[in-house]
């Protein structure tokens, strides 16, 4: 195998791994959020696991993040919780963080 294969194959693989990880992060910060905004809403226990798999769920909807954005604003409004649009996207941005942190630990 030439070099030139071995870096291609390297980049390759590190291509996959960062994939991975994007949709892993994602995943989580989606939970998260959906805790987040569970608890805004004022549900407790089980409710809250449900909610959060429910905006899990809302995160396949479309590519990127408007679908998970709109289905918190929505839902917030329709509960009555008072959160700006700037506000619940300053939490998508931190919980994506503390996401990406807490695999990167391995939890």
């Amino acid at each position: 195998m030439s070099s030139f294969d071995k870096r291609e194959e390297g980049f390759e693989k590190k291509y996959a791994l960062d994939e991975e990880l994007r949709f892993k992060a994602n995943a989580r910060r989606a939970k998260l959020l959906g805790a987040w905004a569970a608890e805004k809403l004022g549900k407790s226990g089980a409710d809250v696991e449900a909610y959060a798999k429910s905006v899990v769920m809302a995160d396949f909807q479309e590519a990127g993040d408007d679908d998970i954005f709109r289905k918190i604003r929505d839902d917030f409004k329709a509960g009555g919780v008072d959160q700006s649009e700037h506000q619940i996207r300053r939490t998508m941005d931190e919980l994506m963080s503390r996401a990406v942190d807490e695999i990167k630990a391995g939890k």
